[in-house]
């Protein structure tokens, strides 16, 4: 099979650009022809407003870009993981002129959030869900810009009044089941959007004992650092470790027992996460799929992560981790006390996550089903299914 994957890599490298690696890496590895389309938002700062404006909207670029890659690949069928701003939208409707069906993973809420995460002054906010965003400009809800903000709604009611979102995607890849609610719930065509998880290649941990618990992400306020601070703070007898950057990272100072690494390359990440007790996910927005928690399984670690949106979901409470209420402080103490106090048990939440993880979030696992939703697609565009 001949792919090319599309994507827009972010100025602070992020999960999604690691499940873009991941992926072309794995069907290489399968034998498959792999072509990558990439813009970086690195190069925004050489373009004009005026420039940026019209790109996120519609790329003139990316469609010349594709018409040279489509006559010179041919691929059977398109990847795309993002394409704000630079690629824009505009690569569907070249992608329908050649015939080619497109595969859109949402790693996140854009089409219906303009700040892509549901998240207004650190509380879960709808407003804009199935609606037209205006609220999200009004309120700057992205990077605290009125302009940015109308930009990027213009750019999402733009193409869902043209019927991009509805027509020129063949199949929608949501990362589990919440999160494909969420996306039929704000107007997608439900028949379209299939779940596909993250996954990881981790061969079975080392055995040996653990301790100590960890945090790995950025260090910003919707991963809730300032509630791993306080409830650290709560159980200073229980020692923590943080491998992370961001502009929240100036909470960790003066919390004893917890020390700071800094952004930690992926192996050096590893050999934490298989030393760790858990790993603790106090996120407060709707995370879609972090890679540290599949990460975390595969290294058999459980998770210790808050209630909310798809972490209820992929975390069986009581057995692959525990669930506390998002932001509660006092609860993730607790949580923490407990772990911490009862090695034991902890441990054989470590294996339960690692079981998980071999039946769920395997490479060649995620290869099979990433082949069957390209080959209901081609089948699709073909004319082979309704």
């Amino acid at each position: 099979m001949r792919i090319l994957i599309a994507h827009n890599a972010y100025q602070q490298r992020g999960g999604e650009d690691s499940v873009v690696e991941a992926e072309t890496e794995l069907l290489r590895a399968h034998g498959h022809t792999v072509e990558l389309y990439q813009k970086d938002n690195r190069d925004i700062a050489d373009l004009s407003r005026l420039d940026l404006l019209t790109r996120t909207i519609w790329s003139r670029q990316t469609t010349a870009d594709m018409q040279g890659i489509v006559a010179h690949t041919r691929p059977d069928v398109i990847h795309v993981h993002n394409t704000f701003p630079l690629i824009s939208p505009s690569l569907y409707w070249a992608a329908e002129r050649a015939a080619i069906p497109v595969v859109q993973t949402l790693h996140n809420f854009r089409l219906f959030c303009p700040q892509a995460m549901f998240l207004r002054q650190e509380t879960v906010c709808e407003d804009c869900l199935g609606r037209a965003p205006w609220r999200g400009i009004t309120r700057a809800c992205y990077r605290g810009s009125v302009a940015q903000s109308a930009v990027l709604a213009g750019m999402v009611m733009t193409h869902r009044a043209l019927g991009t979102w509805r027509d020129k995607v063949t199949r929608y890849i949501a990362l589990n089941e919440f999160c494909r609610r969420k996306f039929v719930e704000g107007g997608l065509p439900a028949e379209r959007v299939v779940v596909k998880p993250n996954f990881v290649d981790f061969a079975p941990p080392p055995a040996g004992a653990r301790s100590g618990f960890l945090f790995v992400g950025r260090l910003s306020a919707e991963k809730g650092i300032r509630t791993l601070v306080d409830a650290a703070s709560k159980v200073p007898e229980v020692p923590m470790v943080v491998a992370g950057s961001g502009p929240e990272a100036g909470l960790l100072a003066g919390a004893t027992n917890i020390r700071g690494l800094g952004a930690l390359p992926a192996a050096a990440v590893r050999e934490r996460m298989v030393a760790a007790r858990a790993l603790v996910l106090p996120s407060i927005w709707y995370e879609n799929f972090p890679r540290t928690l599949v990460e975390a399984f595969g290294c058999g670690l459980p998770v210790i992560a808050s209630r909310i949106g798809a972490l209820a979901e992929l975390i069986e409470d009581g057995v692959t981790g525990f669930l506390f209420e998002p932001g509660d402080a006092d609860d993730l103490a607790r949580r923490l006390r407990w772990a911490h106090a009862h090695p034991s048990e902890m441990a054989r939440m470590g294996g339960a996550a690692r079981a998980h993880y071999e039946a769920h979030f395997t490479a060649d696992g995620n290869y099979r089903e990433l082949m069957a939703i390209y080959s209901e697609a081609i089948a699709q565009a073909k004319g082979g299914m309704a």
